[in-house]
């Protein structure tokens, strides 16, 4: 067998653990195993038929063929309606670029910025790609810890306390994965002032939006002076539980614009025609299917939460955003990624170790209650019987 190396990059370069959880929990099912998923991060109710119905209209009308590579005209300018309309930015079609999924607009964010020893600040717990690009990218990592004693929100002082004069980029997510929180408007506007102070730029994930339960979200978009030196990144795959169309965008500054462009089309060419007429739709339909699934979404949270709660050595703040708990399991005296591991094996429910999302996450396990109520109260079941 030949002997292929791989580049040293490679080595550099993650993974996401839900894929891998998935994987292991779908090979149980192929054995007999009854297992109820609460790994995977992805709404499990269907695109709305208005969008659909747009796709195939655009696939009959031959939308088979290339495209520009930031977008369609009108899907950019439906982006730019869109935020204007639910009052989280004032932009213009030209900073607008879409790219199959979001993850592609953080992959180009880093490499089009970061280049060999500048740093990036990132959410610990947080989405994995952030650190994982970074490192690809022969960036410097640099994680800002999430505590659950400050709701899991970034702590402003100890993220200015990170900052050298090396410091690039900082990412900031919210609502929030792996932890559900999200930041306050006086979280944003401290953030915001320490970017401009120290020159930062920073890329404002907020692909979970929608999906949100207290207050009015809150943004580093909001401040003054922010939208030159911001990147927003959003999608329809969780707001439109449109995980598997592959639509995402970013907002970016006017000098990012060409390098993500040119990026876009050294890799993936263009967004896919037809599938650019079903985000138009999305944006410009009817938005009671995002409503009806939040309210389905809150109702789940609050059985969760009360569920966990009422586990001994188990305790879960209510989360104010996303679908997701990040329950704290140190009372069962067992690691993160033993609770993930005897939950699987034993119990039937497939979550993830905090670790999964950073080494902040020791201590926490994540469930996505993206499942329905009664196979929410099952798992809760069956946690209690494997954790008491």
């Amino acid at each position: 067998m030949t002997d292929i190396r791989l580049a040293e990059r490679m080595s550099r370069l993650g993974t996401e653990s839900a894929f891998e959880v998935l994987a292991r929990a779908r090979a149980m099912e192929a054995e007999g195993r009854s297992i109820i998923h609460l790994e995977i991060g992805e709404p499990d109710f269907p695109t709305a038929p208005h969008i659909v119905e747009a796709a195939v209209d655009a696939l009959h009308a031959g939308h088979t063929h290339y495209v520009p590579a930031p977008g369609i005209p009108a899907l950019r300018e439906a982006v730019v309606g869109f935020l204007e309309r639910t009052g989280r930015l004032r932009t213009t079609p030209d900073r607008v670029v879409v790219t199959p999924g979001a993850k592609p607009i953080m992959f180009f964010t880093i490499l089009a910025l970061a280049g060999e020893g500048d740093e990036i600040l990132y959410p610990d717990p947080g989405f994995p790609m952030y650190e994982s690009i970074t490192s690809f990218a022969g960036a410097v990592p640099v994680p800002v810890p999430l505590r659950e004693r400050n709701e899991f929100r970034v702590d402003v002082d100890e993220l200015e306390s990170l900052v050298t004069d090396r410091s690039k980029l900082l990412i900031i997510n919210s609502p929030h994965n792996p932890c559900g929180s999200a930041l306050t408007r006086e979280d944003c506007e401290a953030i915001a002032d320490i970017a401009m102070r120290h020159d930062l730029i920073v890329l404002t994930d907020e692909v979970y939006w929608a999906i949100r339960y207290g207050p009015q979200h809150a943004s580093v978009l909001d401040v003054d002076g922010m939208a030159d030196r911001t990147i927003l990144l959003d999608g329809w795959s969780k707001s439109y539980a449109m995980t598997g169309w592959r639509l995402g965008f970013g907002v970016f500054p006017p000098a990012l614009v060409e390098p993500v462009t040119r990026l876009a089309i050294n890799s993936v060419s263009c967004t896919s025609a037809f599938s650019q007429f079903a985000a138009i739709a999305a944006l410009d339909g009817s938005q009671q299917p995002v409503q009806e699934m939040v309210e389905e979404f809150r109702r789940r949270r609050d059985i969760i939460v009360a569920g966990l709660n009422d586990i001994p050595g188990v305790s879960c703040l209510e989360p104010r955003g996303a679908f997701y708990v990040f329950p704290n399991i140190t009372g069962t005296g067992l690691t993160s990624a033993e609770v993930a591991a005897r939950l699987l094996a034993d119990a039937g429910v497939a979550a993830l170790a905090g670790t999964a999302f950073g080494p902040c996450g020791e201590g926490f396990v994540r469930f996505s209650y993206a499942n329905s109520v009664e196979n929410i109260k099952a798992a809760l079941e069956a946690i209690r019987a494997q954790l008491s």
